[in-house]
Order: structure tokens, then sequence, then C-alpha cells
């Protein structure tokens, strides 16, 4: 195969539909890369397969609008691109359950009034008593809202703009400077956020968003079950969403 630098010039000076079909192949992995972290499992309603047709989507939309003068690396531009297409699809299947929504709506509800009242992150004893459960039943909520959390941070940055952004890409969702920069402030807003999280919490969003790392890799690096890292991690998004909200619920009072 050509050198990628080469079929980037053929396919830009002459939108040539080999170098594009052969840049496609080239970085086909990348699609899988993508589809594998991210925390979802295949259902009756959206299958393996169905996750990687819609990554490739997202790899082709990334091949397509590419630009080579904006000094980004195409892995970085096509991952987010990758994972925009993916999540889109998933809202469009509304392949949630209307149950398991408003669970995680309450959950962060009560997890955002919660630290305003006291000041801290609330323990799970104080989320299962304000809620009226138990401990055991808190955490099945929890696994059960596991999947919204992984469209909950990506929702928030693309209502900034046409491209989702994940934390730790430094990247900007358009050429439009107010667009930009409130994607920036969006981005700074959960930089914030996320600061106040618990510290294994914290951790957790750090490893996964950041550095890449699968649920299953985090679980061996901090010793614990794979469940366990995807309860942690939909907590974290829980109070990460209530705090957000909260946050531009005061700015649009403000204004």
């Amino acid at each position: 195969m050509p050198k990628l630098d080469g079929l980037w010039q053929s396919y830009r000076a002459r939108n040539d539909p080999r170098a594009r079909e052969q840049l496609i192949l080239a970085h086909a992995h990348l699609a899988k890369y993508v589809v594998d972290r991210m925390p979802i499992r295949p259902t009756s309603v959206v299958g393996y397969d169905d996750l990687l047709g819609h990554a490739i989507v997202g790899l082709i939309d990334a091949v397509e609008k590419y630009d080579v003068n904006r000094g980004v690396k195409f892995e970085t531009y096509a991952i987010t691109r990758i994972r925009g297409a993916v999540l889109d699809a998933l809202k469009e299947l509304d392949w949630m359950p209307r149950s398991v929504r408003s669970s995680e709506r309450r959950l962060r509800k009560v997890m955002v009034e919660l630290e305003a009242r006291l000041g801290r992150p609330a323990d799970d004893e104080e989320v299962a008593r304000e809620m009226g459960i138990t401990a055991d039943e808190l955490e099945k909520m929890v696994a059960d809202t596991g999947h919204c959390a992984v469209l909950s941070l990506d929702e928030f940055l693309m209502d900034g703009g046409e491209c989702p952004a994940e934390v730790g890409f430094d990247f900007s969702a358009d050429d439009d400077p107010v667009l930009n920069a409130e994607l920036d402030a969006r981005k700074g807003m959960l930089a914030g956020a996320i600061g106040e999280l618990p510290d294994r919490e914290r951790l957790v969003v750090s490893l996964y968003y950041s550095e890449g790392l699968t649920f299953k890799e985090i679980a061996k690096v901090l010793g614990v079950t794979e469940s366990r890292i995807c309860q942690l991690h939909s907590k974290a998004v829980a109070r990460l969403n209530g705090k957000l909200a909260r946050h531009e619920e005061l700015l649009l009072a403000a204004a």
C-alpha cells in the first residue's frame, strides 16, 4: 500500500476514490479499537456487528472531512468521529428502557442535591437512604444505569458542537470560533466537576477517558472486578451530569 502521506495528497488533490478506499482500509482497525473500548454490551437491539458498522460509518466520515492542514493527527480526529457515530446511532435507536433512563435521572438528581446540602459527595449509604431504598437496591440501580452513563458525558459535549470530544482529546469540533469557545467552556466545566469527584471515581474517569483504558484493564490496575469499575464509572457520571446540569441551570437563570 502506498505511504499514507501520498494517499492523503492524492485524495485531497484529485478526490481519488481509490486513495479514499485505501485510507479507509489502512485505518479500519480504529473502528474496532473504539467499539472494544466502549462499555456497551451487545443486546438483541444492537449487536457487535451493528456497533462495528456504525463505527465504520464514522471512520468514512472522518476520512472525508479530515483536514491535514489543521495539525491534528488523523487517529485523534478519527477516534472522536467514530465514537460520535456510534453514540449517535445508539441515541436514535433509543436502546435503553425508559425505566432505566428514569432511574438514571433520579439517581443524578439525588446525588447533586445531597452534595449541595452536605458540601461534599454523598456516600452510598446516604444516597440509598435519601432514595428510600436499600444499599443492595442502589447497587442494582447503578449497574442497570451503566449503559446510560456511556452516553452522558459525550451528550454534554455534543450540545456545544457538531462533533463530540472525549476528555483528554485536544481537538476542536468546528472552525467556528463561537462554537469552539462554547465547547472549551463546557470542557472546562467538566474538568472542574471531575476534580470534585471522590478519589476512586475520579481515578476511573481519568483512566477511562484520558488514558484510554478499558474497564477490564482498569479493573486489573485497581485490583477489583470489572463490574465494580462499571459501578464506579456510573456513579461518577451520575454525579458529573447532575453537577453540570445544575451549573447550566444557574447560568441560564443569571442570563
